[in-house]
């Protein structure tokens, strides 16, 4: 991929999202959602919060990116992998709670702004930057991954819990 594709695709996954709060019923919100233990609503705010993950993961990868100590990172990561998806899930449970869908939006489109924003900034060496990644986190994740990269996998997370989303 490239930085025009990965801005589309966030644009994409942007109008998508308010696509779905837009048709969003009550009912359909708090129905259980294909293959996750959250609640469309939870996962609607798990889709978001993915995007948000990437624009905290940016200076991270730069600065180990530069350093080569994300080894020992990714490795750390791993092995702490049961307390990360217990705080995942519940972080995504609770977020649900606090923000209503139409705040969910307003969040995806800061977030998603500021990500083009950045990323139109990247220098094509800062793109090729890389850091490891803890894989036992996300199956998006991948052993190594560029700046490009990470920037990409926001796009991945959504579209992979899109498709659990049991709205209609």
């Amino acid at each position: 991929m490239d930085r025009p594709e990965i801005t589309d695709e966030m644009r994409r996954a942007q109008a998508d999202f308010h696509a779905l709060v837009d048709r969003a019923t009550p009912d359909a919100l708090h129905r259980r959602t294909n293959g996750t233990r959250w609640t469309n609503q939870q996962l609607l705010w798990h889709m978001v919060f993915g995007y948000l993950i990437v624009r905290t993961l940016m200076p991270l990868v730069h600065l180990l990116g530069r350093l080569g100590w994300s080894r020992c990172f990714a490795a750390t990561l791993n092995a702490l992998q049961r307390p990360f998806h217990l705080v995942n899930y519940a972080g995504s449970a609770a977020g649900s709670l606090l923000l209503p869908p139409r705040r969910m939006a307003a969040v995806m489109d800061t977030t998603i702004n500021a990500l083009i924003r950045r990323l139109d900034a990247e220098t094509p060496a800062q793109l090729t930057l890389t850091m490891h990644f803890p894989t036992r986190w996300d199956p998006y994740f991948q052993p190594t991954m560029s700046v490009l990269d990470v920037y990409h996998y926001g796009t991945e997370h959504y579209d992979h819990h899109h498709r659990q989303l049991t709205l209609s």
